[in-house]
């Protein structure tokens, strides 16, 4: 009976993050906004940077919020109803957003999500990730380069800030966003990968 007991929180803020994380902000906006189907446009991906193909850019702007503020939430909620179990909360999050059932686990890529979670683990890391998602955005205006590369800053900056407890799971969610970027990873080395405004 114990150990059932043990397993209450833990296993709440696993599922309650992955289903805070897994609903799909960016579809349900456009299709509310009347721009139809995300996953019929441009990429299929239901994040910020496909929702902005749809020429909607207040649309694309609130998906971004919304998605990050859910990883976000996911910790908040988690450290105030199941202290200690904010990490596990946060890779819920993650997961739901990349793999939410209510899509068929084909989910978006993580990124926006990522930086909520990172923001509501350590603020300092989450300035970190969005001086390097924004700034190279801004400059090379290559969407997916921008978010990885802020994807892998933050186990290194976790390390850099000896805030090694969150490490090895910022290394698990920056992996689980390069995978879903696998895609990208191609397009970048055979030179064909379009930069922001630009279709395809």
């Amino acid at each position: 009976m114990q150990t059932q007991i043990l397993w209450v929180a833990p296993t709440l803020a696993l599922v309650g993050g992955y289903l805070l994380g897994s609903i799909p902000f960016g579809v349900i906006l456009t299709r509310l906004g009347g721009a139809g189907d995300l996953r019929r446009v441009g990429s299929g991906n239901i994040g910020a940077t496909n929702v902005l193909r749809t020429g909607r850019k207040g649309l694309a702007a609130a998906t971004l919020l919304l998605d990050l503020l859910k990883g976000a939430a996911a910790v908040w909620l988690a450290q105030a109803f199941a202290p200690g179990e904010q990490l596990l909360a946060a890779a819920g999050a993650l997961i739901g957003h990349c793999f939410p059932v209510w899509l068929g686990f084909r989910g978006g890529k993580g990124v926006a999500t990522l930086m909520g979670v990172v923001l509501a683990l350590h603020w300092p890391l989450g300035l970190v990730y969005a001086v390097i998602w924004l700034g190279l955005l801004a400059t090379v205006r290559i969407s997916s380069l921008a978010g990885m590369a802020a994807a892998v800053s933050a186990p290194v900056a976790s390390a850099a800030l000896g805030r090694f407890d969150l490490t090895l799971l910022l290394i698990a969610l920056a992996l689980i966003v390069l995978w879903k970027h696998g895609d990208n990873i191609g397009r970048l080395l055979d030179g064909t990968e379009p930069k922001v405004g630009k279709r395809g």
